[in-house]
C-alpha cells in the first residue's frame, strides 16, 4: 500500500484540461502538452489514494486484469521503472487505454463506494507517457525464431495486441491492413484531440523493431485471397473489427447531406494530419444534428466544432441518464450515468428520448429538417408520445448508432467461416473459427466493444495461436469468447 492515509486526506484530482476557446480551434489533444505530462504534478498524491485491498474489485473490472494497486503503489514510491513493467505485463498499449477507455475499472474500485474512486485511468496514462519519455520503452524481439508464419488481418487493438505477442514468441508476424496506413480505427476513427497519432506512431516503430510486419494498402479477399492467404501462412487471426454500419430506415435516409460517422470521421482525421481529402464531407457553417449518444457521436460532436458547424445537436433515443448511480445498477457494476465528454463540453446541445421520424429535403435533394417526436419508455418498451412531433434544422446529419458486424463479403466468405446467431464470426474457446487455423478476436468475433476487450481477446487469442502452431504456450490468456462482461 502507497499512502496508507491517502484515501482519508486527499480527494480525486483530475488533470485541467486547456480553455474551450483555445483548443477549440486546433486539433491537438485537450491537455496541454498532453495528458500525460498534464498528470505528473498531481499523479503521485493519487496513485497513494489507492487501498490496495484485500479482494481489488479494479481487477474484476478491467477486461486486462491490470495489476492495478501494484503499480499504484510502485508510482507512490516513486519506481517508475517498475510502475512501467507491471503495466506492460498484462496491457501491450496503456498509451491506448489511459485515452480511450471508459475506465470500467474505476467504477469497480472500493474506494468508490462511498467516495470518488483512485484516477486508475490517470496514473496508467502518466506512467506509459513517462516511460516513452525516459526511454524505458524498449522493443524486445524474440531471442529464437519459430519458423512459423502467422498473418493478422486488421490492425486495430486487437490485430496489433495478437500480432505483438506472437512476434515476442518467435513467429513470423504479418499485418495485413486495407487502409493506406497501419492503425485501423485508432488511426482513422479516433480524433487527434483524443488522441494524437505520434502515441500510435511510435509503439508501431517498437513493433517493427521486434520484427512485427505491416502490409498496408492490401485488401485481403480482393488483392490477397482467403486461399492465398491460408496457403501462404501456418495460421490467421481475424481482427478486422465490425464495419457494417447500423442504418435508420427512415424516409429521407437518402437525402445528401446524410452519412454514416465512418464516413465523416475519417476524413476530417486525415485532413487534420495534413492529407488532402476530395470531396470532403464538413461541417461548416451547418446546422448538425448526430444521431447516437455514444462515443463516436461524441467525437463528431468535437469534430464538427472544430470544422465551424453553425449549430450542433446530439440525439438519443433513451432518456437523459441519471446523474449518480442507480439503485438498480450497485457497486461494482458499471452504471450508466450522466456523462459529460470534453466535446460535450465545448459545444452542442444533447436532447435524450426522442426518436427520427423522417428527413425532409429541399428542392436539390439535400437535407433541410429532420422531423422528430418525443418518446417514452415504459416497461422496457419505448412508446411515442402524441402530439410531440417538431422539426429542427438538418443540413448533415450523422449516423453514429454503432455496428452490426464484420463485412462477410470477401474474406469470410472465402475462407467459408460460420457466423454465429448475431452476424459475428463464430469461434471456440481457443478463439479458433470454425476452419482449422483460422483464429478471430476482437470486435470480429465478440462485437462491438470496448477497446479493453479488443487488447484482452488480441493477447489471449494469441496464446491459442502459439498453443495450435507449437502445442504448448507461455503466453497469458487473459479472457475466453465465452467470457461476458460482468460490469460493462
Amino acid at each position: 500500500m502507497g499512502d496508507p492515509k491517502g484515501f482519508l486526506k486527499d480527494g480525486r484530482e483530475v488533470a485541467d484540461r486547456r480553455p474551450v476557446d483555445e483548443r477549440v480551434h486546433d486539433w491537438n489533444e485537450v491537455y496541454p502538452g498532453g495528458i500525460g505530462r498534464a498528470l505528473l504534478p498531481i499523479i503521485t498524491t493519487q496513485a497513494g489514494r489507492c487501498m490496495d485491498c484485500g479482494i481489488p474489485f479494479c481487477h474484476q473490472g478491467c477486461p486486462l486484469g491490470n495489476i492495478i494497486p501494484e503499480w499504484n503503489d510502485l508510482v507512490w514510491r516513486d519506481d517508475w521503472e517498475g510502475a512501467i513493467e507491471r503495466l506492460h505485463a498484462t496491457n501491450n498499449f496503456p498509451e491506448f487505454t489511459g485515452r480511450l477507455c471508459p475506465a470500467p475499472c474505476e467504477t469497480a474500485c472500493v474506494l468508490g463506494i462511498n467516495q470518488d474512486p483512485v484516477t486508475i485511468k490517470n496514473v496508467e496514462v502518466a506512467i506509459i507517457d513517462r516511460a516513452f519519455e525516459s526511454g524505458a520503452v524498449r522493443p524486445q524481439p524474440p531471442e529464437w525464431l519459430s519458423g512459423r508464419t502467422v498473418a493478422v488481418v486488421g490492425s486495430g487493438p486487437a490485430g496489433l495486441a495478437a500480432a505483438q505477442q506472437l512476434t515476442r514468441a518467435g513467429h513470423t508476424v504479418a499485418v495485413y491492413e486495407r487502409a493506406d496506413k497501419i492503425g485501423g480505427l485508432l488511426r482513422y476513427g479516433i480524433p487527434e484531440f483524443k488522441m494524437e497519432k505520434r502515441h500510435l506512431d511510435r509503439r508501431l516503430e517498437q513493433m517493427r523493431r521486434e520484427g512485427t510486419v505491416f502490409r498496408a494498402g492490401v485488401e485481403v479477399g480482393d488483392t490477397l485471397t482467403g486461399d492465398a492467404l491460408r496457403e501462404r501462412y501456418d495460421a490467421v487471426v481475424l481482427a478486422m473489427g465490425s464495419t457494417t454500419p447500423r442504418g435508420l430506415p427512415v424516409t429521407g435516409n437518402d437525402l445528401g447531406g446524410v452519412h454514416q460517422a465512418m464516413d465523416f470521421l475519417p476524413q476530417a482525421n486525415r485532413v487534420a494530419l495534413g492529407e488532402e481529402v476530395t470531396d470532403q464531407v464538413v461541417a461548416t457553417g451547418k446546422h448538425v444534428v448526430i444521431i447516437g449518444g455514444g462515443d463516436t457521436g461524441a467525437d463528431c460532436l468535437g469534430t464538427s466544432t472544430r470544422q465551424g458547424a453553425a449549430s450542433i445537436t446530439q440525439l438519443e433515443i433513451m432518456p437523459e441518464p441519471p446523474q449518480t448511480r442507480p439503485t438498480g445498477q450497485p457497486w461494482p457494476t458499471y452504471p450508466m450515468t450522466f456523462r459529460v465528454s470534453s466535446a460535450h463540453e465545448e459545444a452542442g446541445q444533447r436532447v435524450y428520448a426522442v426518436s427520427t421520424k423522417e428527413f425532409l429535403g429541399d428542392e436539390h435533394g439535400n437535407v433541410r429538417a429532420l422531423r422528430l417526436v418525443e418518446v417514452v419508455l415504459e416497461g422496457g418498451t419505448l412508446s411515442e408520445i402524441e402530439g410531440s412531433e417538431r422539426e429542427i434544422p438538418a443540413e448533415l446529419v450523422l449516423f453514429a448508432m454503432g455496428f452490426t458486424g464484420p463485412e462477410t463479403a470477401g474474406l469470410l466468405d472465402q475462407l467459408g467461416v460460420d457466423l454465429d446467431d448475431r452476424g459475428n464470426v463464430a469461434r471456440d474457446r481457443s478463439y479458433m473459427s470454425s476452419v482449422s487455423g483460422v483464429f478471430v478476436a476482437g470486435d470480429a468475433g465478440r462485437g462491438q466493444s470496448l477497446i479493453v476487450w479488443a487488447i484482452a481477446e488480441g493477447r489471449a487469442a494469441a496464446s491459442a495461436v502459439d498453443q495450435y502452431l507449437t502445442g504448448s504456450t507461455t503466453l497469458p490468456a487473459p479472457v475466453r469468447p465465452t467470457d461476458r462482461p460482468l460490469l460493462v
